[in-house]
């Protein structure tokens, strides 16, 4: 079982950009030294809290300060971008950084429509993408009218990347690997997994689908740490729900403590003497939460390799991509580390 890093260069509260991309490579440099296959940077736009909006930028800077894991886009957001540009940027990568390099895409934009036009600088916020990866190919391939140097001829790994069955679709039409995002939109994931084995096109570097599964993944020494940890995670979800543009918190001591805190926080509404059941107040909260981190493998050693096996005979996958929103840095390195050692174990046995 290959393992692998998801990063969004989250700030902690109160932290300055600066302080998140030293912890980035601090984060990133642990990895590498607990074997992690590949550490990827998601490309993120108008949100505060996550720094990771130059994201080629910030590759560049993974690679120069670690010396032989892979490190990537999760993904280059290709609508955003002219994909003769990302062709000679992730050229120029490769050529510094030989067989280090990967190339994630997304269809998305990574923001909200007004930041997508400003970006785009166009009102046409869903251009074909399609078009857009062959044409990005073609420049790999040397194969378009016009040439990319140094991209021409060049091999940089293309990953489709997806929260859908449309992604699925997509990325068996083309034979390429494919990464789907259940970390935060579990919903599809079965049927997307599927489509792909079942449609996969072994059309070049491919003789068979490659599926990379992103994942929550937040374990501690004990399922008490590792549940108190999580925490964190789950006020980020809040925070999305209320559009709170705010940076990781401090963990709670358990998750009763986090909805008594964020009844409070909230208010229950009070019509005349009486005020609404505080649990009819965070049903729906409650539900979102559940659902969007349905895919959070939350625990000790022991818990997290149960929850694994248990997910790995759900769906077919030859790969975790682990995204860890915690706190302390401290906690997520030790969180990392932990992943891998049950990750190699369970690879060792042959599962």
């Amino acid at each position: 079982m290959k393992y692998s890093v998801l990063d969004l260069a989250s700030l902690r509260e109160g932290q300055t950009y600066a302080q998140a991309y030293a912890c980035q490579l601090e984060l990133a440099r642990a990895a590498e030294a607990f074997g992690y296959e590949r550490y990827w940077i998601a490309e993120h736009h108008n949100s505060p809290h996550i720094a990771s909006s130059a994201t080629q930028i910030l590759i560049q800077r993974v690679l120069a300060h670690t010396n032989s894991m892979r490190v990537g886009s999760g993904g280059v957001m290709l609508p955003n971008h002219s994909p003769y540009l990302v062709a000679e940027q992730y050229a120029t990568l490769e050529t510094l950084y030989p067989g280090r390099v990967d190339l994630g895409l997304g269809r998305a934009p990574g923001t909200d429509a007004p930041t997508a036009r400003a970006i785009r600088r166009t009102d046409d916020l869903y251009p074909d993408f399609e078009r857009d990866v062959a044409e990005l190919v073609s420049y790999f391939e040397d194969t378009a009218d016009v040439h990319a140097y140094p991209a021409a001829g060049m091999h940089v790994p293309i990953y489709i990347l997806g929260s859908s069955t449309t992604s699925a679709y997509f990325a068996a039409k083309m034979g390429l690997p494919y990464s789907f995002a259940a970390h935060f939109a579990p919903g599809d994931m079965e049927a997307a997994i599927e489509i792909y084995r079942s449609l996969f096109n072994p059309l070049g570097a491919l003789d068979a689908p490659y599926v990379i599964l992103g994942i929550n993944a937040i374990v501690a020494d004990t399922d008490e740490q590792a549940k108190r940890l999580a925490t964190t995670h789950m006020q980020s979800i809040l925070n999305i729900l209320n559009d709170s543009r705010r940076g990781l918190l401090p963990p709670k001591a358990s998750e009763e403590e986090l909805w008594d805190d964020y009844v409070a926080a909230e208010g229950v509404p009070h019509f005349g003497p009486v005020a609404f059941d505080k649990d009819a107040f965070i049903g729906q909260e409650k539900e979102i939460v559940k659902k969007m981190s349905a895919v959070s493998l939350v625990g000790s050693p022991a818990t997290f390799a149960k929850q694994l096996e248990e997910l790995m005979a759900t769906v077919q996958i030859d790969e975790i991509m682990v995204n860890s929103f915690i706190y302390d840095l401290g906690d997520q390195i030790r969180s990392y580390e932990l992943v891998a050692d049950v990750a190699a174990s369970l690879g060792s046995a042959g599962r």
